[in-house]
């Protein structure tokens, strides 16, 4: 399925029905009184967030939604019957937002969580409601208002407890492959990545977290280069961090480098990411000819008291002593929730 993390709707609420104007007709009863009833209301759009969804791409296509106009009022008094409210589901970690004000009207972070986006106008009033002692014979009648109309900006941003970032063939894929039941697509070529990947870490009887793999940066991806930036929104939520540095020979870069490098492709896109409890992961210690260059990161960790936890994801090496640190980091920031970007 495609992934798509943005799109733009337009909704209408219904329009309330009109309250109408008529009067008692029956026999023997000459001058009978006002019964105009009242126009039922108009249907709200309500949007309500599932986890069954991970992607906007229904609402890409399907992009206009209206919901039911309420009934005219009747004779006798009647209410006219309300319009259906009209729902649309949307991914957990869905933001909505007026496209004209760019108003935020509802962040969706939970499932089952619900919000009526737009209101329904009201139904009208009949001239019963008008007969007053001085005049027995209304003839006013009110129409039913308009529902809101207004077009909508959502922007998906997937929530999950820690945030995979690296250069492209870093090792992000094999990791949350090896650690959950996430299949994303592995392969030995840059960009094996095209879109965000969550995968759930069981811990046992202590719960779980839930990990998100995003495409690989490069330098320059908050210029546009490579795939850009596009989906680092998809770990602005994240409450912890994993630098991935590949300490292979044939990495391309060196691993000082490429941290440093890391980070300041972070700062360029959001400066609240570079204050978020991280730690460093050196990747793909198993190949031979690594243990020069993973001592140097090493070294550079430990003078600057960065966490560092290598591994090699092919082999499982350092991956239990990894799931363990992430289990207490995770448990800890979520007793002292740390402040995300929104």
């Amino acid at each position: 399925m495609m992934f798509v993390d943005e799109a733009r709707i337009a909704v209408r609420a219904g329009r309330g029905g009109n309250g109408i104007c008529s009067f008692r007709r029956e026999m023997f009863v000459p001058r009978g009184g006002p019964d105009g009833g009242d126009g039922g209301n108009g249907g709200d759009i309500v949007m309500t967030a599932s986890h069954r969804l991970t992607t906007l791409l229904d609402l890409r296509y399907l992009n206009h939604y209206e919901a039911e106009n309420g009934r005219h009022g009747g004779a006798s008094n009647c209410t006219g019957r309300s319009g259906e409210d009209l729902t649309i589901t949307v991914p957990v970690g869905t933001i909505v937002s007026d496209d004209q004000t760019k108003e935020t009207l509802v962040d969706f972070v939970e499932d089952g969580q619900t919000a009526i986006i737009a209101h329904g106008g009201r139904g009208g009033k009949g001239n019963s409601n008008f007969a007053t002692s001085v005049n027995r014979v209304p003839t006013k009648c009110t129409p039913g208002t308009p529902g809101e109309e207004r077009t909508l900006q959502l922007e998906l941003k997937l929530l999950a407890d820690v945030g995979l970032v690296g250069f492209p063939n870093a090792g992000k894929s094999t990791l949350i492959a090896a650690i959950s039941a996430a299949r994303p697509k592995i392969a030995d070529y840059p960009f094996t990545t095209l879109i965000p990947n969550l995968g759930i870490v069981r811990l046992g009887s202590d719960g779980s977290f839930v990990v998100a793999d995003i495409p690989g940066l490069i330098e320059g991806a908050h210029e546009g280069k490579g795939l850009g930036v596009q989906f680092l929104r998809h770990i602005e939520r994240t409450a912890f961090l994993l630098h991935l540095i590949d300490v292979s020979e044939w990495a391309p870069d060196d691993p000082l480098a490429s941290f440093e490098t890391l980070r300041r492709e972070l700062a360029a896109y959001d400066g609240g990411l570079t204050t978020r409890p991280f730690a460093v992961v050196p990747t793909k210690i198993d190949v031979i000819g690594t243990s020069e260059r993973l001592a140097q990161l090493q070294t550079y960790c430990r003078l600057n008291g960065y966490p560092c936890l290598p591994i090699s994801a092919a082999t499982n090496q350092g991956l239990t002593d990894l799931i363990t640190y992430l289990g207490k980091q995770v448990v800890r920031v979520r007793k002292t929730p740390c402040e995300t970007s929104s």
